[in-house]
């Protein structure tokens, strides 16, 4: 069953194209890992909400913009497996790719899908 890392960070939109440049150069790595796809999502419709929502899970300031992001495996254990490989990567380094927002407030989690349509 497929396994999913899900990630929600806020990226200064003024550094829109700088995200993509380094996601475009850091999720290959996933692929060349096992993962199936990564998806980097930029916010475009993420409303306030009432008592939580999308912006105040990662702190984000008013010139930045919420990032969904997720990679899907075929499963956990190819997750699993390929993770310190990935992490291992000099194209993941900071000190050769920057992250263009700030690590510090990014949430992120693995999950087993429990319904699955559309396929």
């Amino acid at each position: 069953m497929a396994y999913i890392d899900g990630f929600v960070i806020a990226v200064p939109t003024a550094n829109k194209s700088k995200f993509i440049e380094h996601a475009n150069m850091g999720d290959c790595v996933f692929i060349e890992h096992g993962a199936i796809r990564v998806l980097e999502c930029w916010g475009e419709d993420v409303k306030a909400g009432k008592q939580t929502d999308f912006q105040r899970a990662v702190q984000a300031k008013d010139d930045e913009t919420v990032v969904f992001s997720w990679i899907e495996w075929p499963d956990k254990a190819t997750r699993d497996a390929a993770m310190d490989k990935v992490m291992a990567d000099p194209r993941l380094d900071p000190k050769n790719n920057p992250m263009p927002f700030d690590g510090m407030r990014m949430i992120f989690g693995g999950f087993t899908p429990v319904v699955d349509l559309g396929k």
